[in-house]
């Protein structure tokens, strides 16, 4: 089962996919996580270059390093997926779909160029707003974070491609603990 977390920085991607792995861990399950951007490879180094300004990539190249990062690990996905294995994802390939379309791409195009990987099973989109993620995180943003205008053009994205895909949607206003219980309850029901 592929199990992925959407939504903006700063949404509690990270800290709801290690608490749904810890969750799922006690009751015996085996797991394994990705985060995406992975800036550990080749590319994801030229990811993380561009992100910080040191590099001048268009909005489609930047997508199609994101799509070439992810299948980097395509191989490793399938071989997990195979096992039986759960594997959860910070960010998968939405993200491209709802950063590209901010940015004026296509999304069929955005998913098209998509369609090798692995689909996801559960999407989880913790949903805050753009102002909110700033808060949270004030310094050390990058280019993408600081851009309060295309982060709410790719929350609306997130909202539609939700709608679209019936995803789980969570208030990542709540507490933690609250947000916790509803994503357990989401993969409850997906896993049932």
């Amino acid at each position: 089962m592929l199990i992925v977390f959407e939504g903006l920085d700063q949404s509690g991607k990270e800290t709801q996919a290690r608490a749904l792995r810890e969750r799922l861990e006690q009751q015996g399950r085996v797991v394994q996580s990705l985060s995406f951007p992975e800036y550990e490879t080749p590319i994801g180094r030229e990811i993380r270059h561009a992100l910080d300004g040191q590099r001048e990539f268009s909005a489609d190249v930047m997508q199609l390093l994101y799509v070439a990062n992810r299948l980097e690990f395509k191989g490793r996905l399938e071989q997990w997926l195979g096992a039986g294995h759960i594997v959860i994802c910070d960010r998968y390939c939405a993200s491209s779909i709802a950063y590209g379309e901010a940015q004026g791409l296509d999304a069929g195009w955005l998913s098209e160029i998509q369609r090798y990987l692995p689909r996801p099973d559960v999407t989880v989109l913790l949903d805050i707003a753009p102002d909110v993620a700033a808060r949270r995180k004030a310094i050390n943003r990058d280019r993408y974070e600081r851009d309060l205008g295309l982060l709410a053009r790719v929350r609306e994205s997130y909202k539609r491609q939700a709608a679209a895909g019936n995803w789980c949607v969570v208030d990542a206003n709540a507490p933690k603990q609250t947000v916790a219980a509803a994503v357990a309850s989401a993969v409850t029901i997906a896993t049932t």
